[in-house]
Parts: C-alpha cells; structure tokens; sequence
C-alpha cells in the first residue's frame, strides 16, 4: 500500500507528456549511436556541413540581431521593468549571481580554449600567414569575438524570455513560454509539450555530451600530470566520479550545492589568474588587455556580419559558425538557468549583468592566458607549446603551466578547477531539465533530480564506450537551426510584450482621470487619526475582511446591474480580498487588497509613549493590481472611498485597454 502511494506521489510530480518521451527518444538514440555509431556519426556530420555552407547566413545574423536587441532592451524605458511582480526582491548577492552566470555559461570552456585558441589562430590564421606579429593580434581579436558580446547575448535573449513571462506574467518556466507570443495558450498542449521535450533532449545530449569529451581533457591531465593511463576505463570511472559530486550538489539545490560550488569555483578560477598573471609578463599583459579590448570593439561591427565570403576557406565553419551554433544550442539550459537564479532583476539589471560581468572576466582571462602563451611563442623560443596544442588541445594548459614556478601545485589547482566546472555545468543542467520534466513550480522530489543527474553520467558513460560521442555533438549543433528561429520569433514576442507593458505603465501613470477622487478623502480629523495610526495584524485582517469585502460587494451589486461576470472572493486565512471582472481573453481587472506586516519605524509614536510588545509590528491593507503591489494603503478608508478606488483603478484599465486596441499579443496580464 505504501508502495502504491509513492508510486502515485511520483507520477504526480512528472509531467507525463514531457518525462516520458524525452527519456524514450533518448534511449533509442542512445541505442543507435551504440549500435552503429559510424554510421550515425556520419549522417549528422552531413546535416551538420549542409546547414554551415547553406544557412552560416542565418546564424550570423540572428546572433547579430540577438546582441543588437539585448543591448536596446536595456538602454531603453523597458530596461525599468522587473522579472517578477513590482515588488520582488532578487533571490542571491550579486556575487552569487555572477559566480553562478560565470560557473553555468562557459566556466570550463575557457579552461579548455584560453590557452588552445589563441596559438591555433596564431599559427592557422582564417587569412594570411600564421606566426606574425599581425596573427598574434587577430588570433587575440578573434578570441575575444567568440567569446564576448555575441555568446552572452544569445543566452540573455533566451533567460530575458523565460525569465519574464514567467515570474511578472505567471508562465511556465520552461521554453515553451518563449512561444506564448505566437501561439498563445496552445503552449499547454502538443506545441507546448513538443518543445519542452527538445530542449530536455538538447540539454542531456548536450551536457553528456560536454561530460563525455571533458573526462577526456581530465585524463590526459593526470596522464601528463602523474602518468595515469588514458583509456576508456578510466574515463568512465571519472565520469562515475563528477556524476556523483554533482548528484549531491543538485540534492542540495540552488542554496546549498550549486551556488556554494559556484563560489567556489570563482574563487579558484580568480586565484590561478592572479597566479598566472603576477608571474608571466604583467605590464605587457596590461598592455595587450588595453588594446585587445580596442581592437575587439573597433571591429565588432565588422566581425559580427564577416562571412569571408571572398575567400576560399573553410575556416568559418570550423569556428565562428561552430561557435555560434554550439551557444545556441546551449542556450535553452543556460537560458533558464539564469533565468532561474535572475528574479527580482530589473531587465536592465539582467542584461548589464549577464552582458558584461561575465564578458569583462573572459576578457581578462583569455588575455592573461592567451597572451601568455604567445609571447612565450614569439619572444621566449616556447615552440613546443604550439606543437602540443596541434599534438593535443586537451593537454595545452597543463603544457603551458609547466613553465611557471610550482608547476605541479598549480596545475593539480587547474585540475581541480576543471573538475569543479563540469560538476557545475553537470548539475544546473540537472537543475534546468528538472524544472522543464515537472509539473509543478515548485522544487521537484529529490528522486527527480537524482534521475537526471544520474542519466546524464550513464548516456556520457555509454557514448564514451561506444565512441558515439562524436555524433551527439554533430546533433546537439543541428538542433541550433531550428531554435535560432525560434529565438528570434520570440525576441520579437518579447518586444511587443513589453511596449504593450510600457503602454499600459504610461495610461496607468498619466491618464487624465486619474485619482480625481483622491483615495484621501474624508474630514481633516479621519486623515490625521489614520497617518497616525500603526493597526495590528489582527485590527487589519479585520478591516480586509469586513469593509474592504462590503465595498468590493457594493462595485460588484452595481456591475451586475449593467451584466459585468464580476467575482470576489476572500481568503480569511491569508488575509486577501480578490475583485476580478471578467474583460475578453487575458485582459480581466484584477484588485486585491492583502495584509502585510511590517515592523513598526521608531517615529510612530511620541516620545513621551512607551509602546507595547504588541505595538512594534503593523500591518498594512495594500492593494495589488495585475503587476503586483502598488505600494499604497487603504486601511482606515471607510467603503465609499474604497469603492471609489476600485473605480479609479477599473478605469485606468479600461484606458489602457483602449490605448493597446489591436496591440496586443497574447500575454497573461494576471
């Protein structure tokens, strides 16, 4: 019997058509990849090359527009907007947030490029000769492009869509609110369902994916490092090992494993820059971060639309539009990811946080490893460093870090670092594909998130085996067309969302019959006794449950006469009283009006009055409309003024309704 009641308090957390298939369609291609995986390693290696050469176009003008539309989103009046009610507060410090933005997005990919990536552009430049003085500059600018602006702007997009209709408009947090612009309510059906069920499969693919070939860089670490063989066995065994650190970091959730680990990371990550950049060539390194930063902005134009169409490379494709494919088929997970950790920001909060902390830190990143490495090329005879990263890319940094003062030391930190970053990309992937599985906004049962953290340890474990790593990689990067689309449908959802918002915020702020009543009427004598007062919790519950409910009663008995569909209702146990009138669609008039409890200023009450126990908390009847609190009091109003408000406030809806005629997209409001 117990056995039947958790069977069922499992299935009630799941969100059948979403679980179920996504683990269907993962195993069967699991299956394939093991059983063939040539074969399938080929076809998607095929689909991969067709789309570069006939649709590089498109991803390089949509990762333009995507770094155009965030950049406008923030300098503009939508930037004032929140993610979430009016009201909310952001959940972490801003250190959290930016160790966990860093940790999630793209932490251990420049553990593995910093050093790799400016000396292969060094000595294989897209144009001209390799080994220049003119390389080494572009290797630097190049460097900078694929991993500045234009990565992170790709994920903003994705986290500012997630982030706002679900916390300030009440949408899932999943991908399928990205779409609610354009296909409205249908994001609860098949639509809905379909989409959620690929990003859970682009996730865990991807993920598994990035496990799978950085056990690689792992092993041929201790390999170089204390001479561990470096075979599949041991692979798996690593795999084994981050699969289970990051279980019991994605137990623990956001407060006690992921944003610990993230701290954590941070901390290590800043301590062996700092290492790296006091013992290599510091002034110089100074000098080249100036000037990498001028070059990199002076051409940022040019870059962002540069399809060497006039050359006969194949450069292109190898990198910028790997690189850009390879974001946007990350950007689904990192996407909700910070969406998750980025409630209560304002958008212009979000973006100059998601834009730049974490772009200002890769910045100087890959100029103290990378202009490191070339100068140790160019001015100290180090030739054996490019002829290992072209030997092996996996084994450049622990290469490169032997020419400093305790090698070993550091490079057992770099080590650890590595590790630290795939439990964190391991475990927020767990985190995001937990959210997308569950029907309920709440956090998921541990046994969900320990499923997902574990399956993406056995999928990575079993390609690794079956060496079809390499074409769930080619898959994960084909999958990035179709979203590219998607992700500019709903840039352009997004916007109209938001003039419709900053349309209705101008009516509701502006319009000409505002307040003319006053919400302070009544005699002198009843306004002074009210500023003066500090009412208990009790004395407020009171006051919402009796005079606010009789004049919400008497707006209703009058809209009724004139058929308005008007609902209240009162929640004793909360202390909400609710006033919804029915308008067309997501348009309904929403009035609440909740008791909330404060702690009472040390200017309540004379000096010469000691106040009780009871007197140093108060509560406030404070009115919330559809974007949550209007920061204002009606206890002490007597039904008449009340009700008056509520007219006010219907009427300035009614305004905004006549205002946003024919604008609207299909957004829920409440």
């Amino acid at each position: 019997m117990e056995e039947s009641e958790a069977s069922k308090s499992r299935e009630s957390t799941i969100l059948k058509p979403v679980f179920y298939p996504s683990v269907a369609v993962i195993f069967i291609m699991v299956v394939f990849a093991v059983i063939d995986p040539q074969d399938v390693g080929e076809i998607f290696s095929s689909i991969k090359q067709f789309i570069a050469q006939k649709f590089g176009w498109l991803y390089m003008l949509s990762v333009g527009v995507f770094t155009f539309f965030v950049l406008f989103l923030a300098l503009s009046p939508y930037g004032r907007f929140k993610l979430g009610p009016d009201q909310s507060k952001p959940n972490f410090s801003y250190s959290s947030w930016f160790a966990m933005l860093f940790s999630a997005g793209m932490g251990i990919g420049l553990m593995f490029w910093s050093v790799a990536e400016p000396v292969m552009h060094y000595t294989s430049p897209p144009i001209g000769d390799g080994g220049t003085m003119q390389a080494a500059k572009d290797a630097m600018k190049i460097t900078f492009f694929h991993w500045g602006f234009h990565a992170w702007a790709i994920y903003a997009v994705v986290g500012l869509v997630l982030a706002y209709f679900s916390f300030r408009h009440g949408l899932p947090l999943s991908v399928r609110s990205a779409l609610y612009p354009l296909v409205g309510k249908k994001i609860y059906g098949s639509i809905g369902h379909t989409v959620d069920t690929v990003a859970v499969l682009g996730t865990i693919l991807g993920v598994a994916t990035s496990l799978g070939l950085g056990v690689m860089q792992v092993n041929a670490g201790l390999n170089y490092l204390f001479d561990i063989t470096i075979s599949t066995s041991v692979q798996v065994v690593l795999i084994a090992i981050i699969t289970a650190m990051a279980t019991v970091s994605v137990v623990l959730g956001l407060e006690g494993g992921i944003k610990k680990l993230s701290n954590l990371n941070l901390y290590l990550a800043a301590s062996l820059l700092l290492f790296v950049l006091l013992a290599g060539p510091t002034f110089f390194l100074l000098d080249a971060w100036l000037q990498n930063i001028g070059n990199y902005l002076s051409d940022i134009v040019y870059m962002t639309f540069n399809q060497y169409a006039y050359n006969d490379t194949k450069w292109m494709s190898s990198w910028t539009l790997f690189y850009w494919a390879w974001w946007i088929a990350w950007a689904p997970f990192v996407g909700m990811f910070i969406a998750r950790v980025s409630r209560g920001r304002t958008i212009r909060e979000f973006v100059f946080g998601v834009m730049f902390v974490p772009v200002g830190f890769t910045f100087i990143w890959m100029t103290v490893f990378g202009n490191t490495a070339l100068d140790a090329i160019m001015n100290n005879g180090f030739v054996a460093l490019s002829e290992a990263v072209s030997a092996d890319v996996s084994t450049a940094l622990f290469k490169f870090l032997e020419h400093f003062p305790m090698s070993s030391f550091v490079s057992v930190v770099a080590m650890i670092l590595v590790i630290t970053f795939f439990v964190t990309s391991s475990d927020s992937g767990s985190l995001v594909v937990d959210t997308i599985a569950s029907k309920t906004k709440l956090e998921a049962p541990v046994w969900q998130r320990i499923f997902w953290a574990v399956l993406e340890g056995v999928v990575a474990a079993t390609l690794l085996l079956a060496g079809g790593l390499g074409a769930l990689q080619s898959a994960s990067i084909t999958i990035a067309l179709p979203f590219a689309v998607i992700m500019l449908i709903a840039s352009w959802g997004l916007y109209r969302a938001l003039h419709l918002e900053s349309t209705r915020y101008e009516s509701l702020q502006h319009h000409m019959n505002a307040g003319r009543h006053g919400k302070i009427s009544g005699t002198w004598k009843s306004r002074l006794s009210r500023i003066v007062s500090y009412p208990s919790m009790q004395e407020t519950k009171r006051f919402i449950s009796e005079d606010v409910m009789n004049a919400m009663k008497l707006v209703k008995d009058e809209l009724n006469t004139h058929y308005w569909d008007v609902e209240i209702i009162h929640d004793n146990k909360n202390s909400v009283s609710f006033f919804k009138a029915e308008h067309s669609g997501d348009m309904d008039f929403i009035y609440e009006v909740r008791a909330k409890k404060y702690d009472t200023p040390e200017y309540a009450f004379p000096e010469s009055i000691n106040p009780t126990q009871e007197q140093h908390e108060y509560a406030r009847a404070e009115v919330y409309l559809q974007d949550g609190n209007k920061a204002y009091d009606i206890y002490g109003y007597d039904e008449e003024v009340i009700a008056t408000d509520i007219i006010d406030q219907f009427e300035k809806h009614r305004h905004f309704l006549h205002n946003t005629a024919g604008l609207s997209p299909a957004i829920p409001i409440d």
